[in-house]
């Protein structure tokens, strides 16, 4: 059997100030057709995981396009258009195949396409023919579209917020698609369309054990996969929000039901399942009071991951004025900041200009003396199976004893590695912020006593009931308590 495989994705904030562009593609590397043999630990990773699976079952993969961009604004229209026309090309040229493996995003908002995926999964389709299966893998925080659930065969989310499943989600994709190629299974898909938006922790109950609930139906009585898609609230587009889709086995029918039924389960836990940020003062109130272990705070509203700038400077001013020292404190994406600091060398003090570079959401730039205690060329950091290209980052420490981390690659901190590959010391400090809304979480809750969401000002602010949206409705929980009669 050949299956046909690509990956190509960003993530798009709709408001956000800057475009996503072909240079923010070619940052992580654009591959066409060898990602999986030039960048096997970064986004290559899902090609090589799907060449490992296929050929335990003695099938081909032809790999085409690996295209990613780190959340940002709207993506160009050339960009999308290019990318998506190399992989119909690829697709083309590789007929006939028995199988499609499309690893997606689910929220990409091109100019001129307000449904990236599902554009480009008819054209797939058209090129694949009817009977061609057709599976998709889509981040949790995705918009399923109509047109989506019409192109494909199958589509899957990931499961876990912060996202460790990925590539236990791809099997399930190749899984179901290798199995209806073969005339094992024939999958239809029902949607319930929560009419919610926010975002939910996998971490933390109740939401741990509604994923293992939704867990218990795959695999019996017909029920092959459920998903929930947390969708994505900062993109602004018709099919924002969340949903919860079953695939069963030719029985649309009970595939309906359970998708109703679950649907219903996650409506009443809503109360539950959604904690609030907590604000600056009361933070600050928490560092002031650490007298053992470590606490760590993410700045939740400034995360690069969901499109902010990654430069705001609101807890860390408010953590200098109130004498925070000894903590650690990053990413910033500040470029003239770190050209400073190349430029002065490890070891040099000078007064350094941090944040505050892009705009009223991020806040005014902080002026502080600071010690260059390392810079290191090529930092990365690992997370969700994947490489992040961190460019150069530098550590400064401020008189006081406050760890900094800067960096030239936008990205929200996915791993302890942003910070100790510069030489920072975790272990044992009391305070630790993050720039990131939950990935972070599985490296650094085994540090901490307590991990605590901070809702400092940002461009992807928590404050779900007070969003309002253009292009689609507002009538949805929490800003409506009870939207289209919901009890």
């Amino acid at each position: 059997m050949k299956v046909f495989s690509a990956f190509f994705g960003t993530e798009t904030n709709t408001a956000a100030v800057v475009p996503t562009g072909f240079a923010d593609f070619e940052r992580a590397g654009v591959y066409r057709g060898d990602a999986s043999i030039r960048d096997p630990q970064g986004f290559g990773a899902s090609h090589v995981e799907l060449r490992r699976l296929a050929a335990i079952d003695g099938h081909t993969v032809v790999e085409s396009l690996t295209a990613h961009a780190h959340p940002a604004g709207i993506t160009a229209r050339a960009v999308y258009e290019r990318y998506r026309d190399w992989i119909i090309e690829d697709l083309t040229a590789a007929m006939p195949v028995q199988a499609v493996v499309l690893v997606l995003h689910g929220a990409m908002v091109a100019d001129g396409y307000d449904d990236c995926e599902g554009d480009l999964i008819a054209r797939v389709r058209e090129v694949a023919g009817p009977s061609v299966p057709i599976g998709v893998e889509l981040d949790l925080h995705c918009h399923v579209s109509p047109r989506m659930l019409a192109g494909a065969d199958a589509i899957v989310c990931y499961k876990e917020y912060p996202h460790t499943d990925t590539l236990e989600r791809l099997g399930e994709v190749y899984r179901l698609v290798v199995r209806q190629a073969q005339q094992e299974i024939r999958p239809v898909t029902a949607l319930h369309d929560l009419r919610m938006v926010g975002l939910w922790h996998t971490t933390r109950e109740p939401m741990r054990s509604f994923v293992e609930r939704m867990q218990s139906f795959e695999g019996k009585d017909g029920i092959l996969s459920v998903s929930l898609g947390h969708g994505f609230p900062w993109g602004d587009v018709p099919d924002t929000g969340a949903k919860l889709w079953v695939i069963a086995d030719g029985d649309r029918s009970k595939a309906q039901r359970l998708a109703n039924q679950l649907g219903e389960e996650f409506w009443q836990l809503r109360d539950q399942t959604w904690v609030p940020p907590i604000p600056i003062a009361a933070a600050i109130d928490r560092m002031r009071a650490t007298s053992e272990g470590t606490l760590v705070f993410a700045d939740v509203a400034d995360n690069a991951g969901g499109g902010a700038m990654s430069d705001s400077t609101f807890i860390l001013r408010a953590m200098l004025e109130a004498g925070i020292s000894d903590a650690v404190v990053g990413s910033f994406w500040d470029l003239g900041a770190v050209a400073l600091c190349r430029s002065a060398g490890v070891g040099a003090s000078l007064n350094l200009r941090i944040g505050g570079k892009c705009g009223p959401q991020s806040g005014d730039p902080v002026d502080v003396a600071v010690t260059v205690k390392a810079i290191v060329e090529d930092h990365a950091q690992y997370g969700l199976n994947f490489r992040w290209s961190l460019g150069t980052g530098v550590w400064v420490r401020t008189e006081g004893g406050m760890d900094i981390a800067l960096n030239t690659v936008r990205s929200q901190i996915f791993s302890r590695e942003a910070f100790e590959g510069l030489g920072i010391r975790l272990e044992g400090r009391p305070v630790i912020v993050v720039k990131s809304t939950q990935h972070f979480h599985a490296s650094f809750a085994p540090l901490a006593r307590e991990v605590l969401y901070v809702g400092a000002p940002g461009s992807i602010t928590q404050n779900f009931a007070e969003m309002s949206y253009r292009r689609r409705d507002n009538d949805f929980w929490p800003r409506v308590a009870n939207p289209r009669g919901t009890s």
